[in-house]
């Protein structure tokens, strides 16, 4: 109808939404840290979504019940780039990231759009066309935040950097001030490096650390502190309860490190994954459903205790 049908107007009352997007603005790098539009350290805590290619949880109902149910204040749309993912299926995979970046600026909740590759030096023009439209379509979306290589492995920082660089020109050329997040070497735990050799002339970018808890300890800890101590603003794209496979078991107590850490130096984070494949740090259980709300019998240990703390 003339009002624009009622998927409009059931959406709109939420564009006033009390999610921290409303309270806290655009995001900036200031001293180090990730400041608010008030110039105020936050931290956003949230989920990270699966692969693109192999997720159906890509959907506005899944948001809902992150910001309803969980609190969350982020969320993770992890574009899926190779294997099946954006380059052999760009429309399909660009169109589930889109449904829930618009869903989330509804929802006042900030939220990542992730170029979730491992080899992105390779599909570097791939990802500034990608990067360049989505600076154009979300540029006035001050939630919207662009990480542009999810997790480089065996590479050096200063083959990162020369990925990134150009990049970060481009988002800003297409008009965009939105947060950039830059992967670090070796799976996005080679802060150090990072911190002795950042990029310099742009402004509002930070760092990613990737950890899992039953895998990645005190000496990552440490290096972690490190790059803080040195004025390495980060940003924890992706973290996990369990080993770095994925699966294992789900370690509590080196969970509550890593976020008491987190929490203390107000470094922002997204828990992967959620999802409901048969593993470890899935935070749904197999068959848990699509749309929510989840009940307690359809979380993982590692679903259970994330929620739990988000909360």
């Amino acid at each position: 109808g003339s009002a624009g049908g009622p998927s409009a107007g059931a959406a709109a009352p939420l564009a006033a939404a009390s999610g921290p997007l409303v309270t806290h603005g655009e995001l900036h790098v200031t001293g180090g840290r990730v400041v608010d539009a008030a110039g105020r350290p936050l931290q956003l805590r949230g989920m990270s979504l699966f692969w693109s290619q192999w997720s159906d949880y890509y959907t506005a109902s899944v948001v809902d019940q992150l910001a309803d149910d969980w609190h969350a204040g982020l969320v993770r749309a992890a574009l899926g780039v190779e294997n099946g993912g954006y380059l052999e299926q760009p429309d399909e995979n660009e169109a589930k990231v889109v449904s829930v970046v618009d869903r989330a600026i509804e929802r006042g909740m900030y939220v990542i759009i992730d170029w979730h590759d491992h080899h992105a030096q390779d599909h570097q023009a791939a990802a500034m066309e990608f990067f360049t439209r989505m600076a154009k379509k979300y540029g006035s979306s001050p939630g919207v935040i662009f990480e542009i290589f999810n997790e480089p492995l065996a590479v050096s920082w200063p083959s990162v950097k020369a990925y990134a660089e150009p990049m970060i020109r481009a988002i800003r050329a297409a008009g965009a001030k939105n947060l950039v997040l830059v992967g670090t070497p070796n799976w996005s735990q080679d802060v150090d490096a990072a911190a002795a050799n950042p990029i310099t002339g742009q402004a509002d970018v930070a760092y990613v650390l990737h950890f899992y808890a039953a895998t990645h300890k005190q000496a990552l800890r440490d290096k972690a502190l490190k790059a803080v101590s040195a004025g390495l603003p980060l940003f924890v794209t992706e973290w996990g309860t369990c080993e770095s496979t994925g699966s294992g078991t789900v370690s509590e107590s080196e969970t509550k490190a890593w976020l008491d850490l987190l929490a203390k130096n107000q470094i922002s984070w997204a828990n992967w994954a959620l999802n409901d494949k048969d593993e470890a740090c899935s935070a749904l259980k197999p068959g848990a459903g699509i749309t929510g709300p989840w009940t307690e019998a359809a979380l993982t240990q590692s679903g259970g205790l994330v929620k739990a703390l988000m909360r």
